[in-house]
């Protein structure tokens, strides 16, 4: 996990960026210290060691969801520090009287938790992402098996949800299953053979990347509905079974065409080279 600043109002918020994921982790103190308007960072520290303290006490899931990473300081070295996700921070910032609480919730939803939109109006997030893909030029065609295959996903961690299997972590690791299952390359290659860091791998896939993607979702899906499986065990199983079937189909298309489907391909803005003067 690579840390990566985020600028809210000149201030500096430290974060870092989980692949794994996909889930971006904030500073906490940073935030209470914009909460707060306090320039002096271990005031702001110690603000939030009490507050924290106390929430503890009133068995506030805020808390307890926040975890530790490193993160760079001024002295510029890493120390230990609490982070949290835009959702536990949107709970946080209630805790906090503030005239910045407004700005900095918008702010959240911005730059890291647009889920919660989403949420209240799913049928927002479908027309924001449709809106992007059209303006970073993708097809009508890739758009449309972008959106199903994202619909097949959703299907498979509503399975999941119900079924004992922990959003986030767990969650990942099946999907990483799946994906080296069906590609015979886990996610993280895939998204390195892209040249991809904090972009969302599925948005750089090609047709067929995304039609095998579904295809092992949907059949991981059907089995693990079909066996009834709950918890991880069982879960893995299903995702190993059900990547298998879309590997076989794969390989059997890359023997019809002689082209493979996994691609280091992407939709990434090309390059712009800087121009330098050549010495006369």
């Amino acid at each position: 996990m690579q840390p990566q600043p985020a600028i809210f109002e000149e201030h500096e918020i430290r974060r870092v960026y989980d692949e794994a994921t996909e889930t971006w982790w904030f500073s906490v103190v940073d935030i209470v210290q914009v909460l707060t308007q306090q320039p002096d960072y271990q005031t702001a520290r110690k603000y939030w060691n009490k507050l924290k303290e106390r929430l503890g006490k009133e068995g506030s899931e805020s808390v307890t969801n926040c975890h530790r990473l490193k993160l760079p300081a001024a002295d510029g070295k890493n120390y230990l520090s609490d982070v949290a996700t835009a959702e536990t921070l949107l709970r946080l910032v209630q805790s906090v009287p503030s005239p910045k609480a407004e700005p900095i919730k918008l702010w959240l939803a911005k730059v890291g938790y647009e889920r919660m939109q989403e949420m209240a109006d799913p049928a927002r997030s479908l027309d924001r992402a449709r809106e992007t893909w059209q303006k970073h030029g993708r097809s009508e065609k890739w758009i449309q098996q972008r959106m199903t295959g994202q619909e097949t996903r959703n299907k498979l961690t509503d399975y999941w949800a119900n079924h004992d299997i922990k959003e986030g972590e767990e969650y990942a690791i099946l999907t990483n299953i799946i994906h080296q299952e069906w590609a015979e390359v886990d996610v993280k290659a895939h998204k390195t053979m892209k040249g991809l860091k904090s972009q969302n791998l599925r948005d750089h896939m090609s047709e067929a990347e995304l039609i095998f993607t579904a295809l092992a979702e949907l059949s991981t899906r059907q089995i693990a509905e079909s066996t009834e499986a709950t918890g991880m065990n069982e879960n893995e199983a299903a995702a190993k079974t059900g990547g298998g079937i879309a590997k076989r189909a794969r390989l059997e298309l890359e023997g019809k065409t002689g082209k493979k489907v996994i691609s280091s391909a992407n939709y990434l803005p090309p390059v712009r080279k800087k121009l330098g003067r050549k010495t006369p």
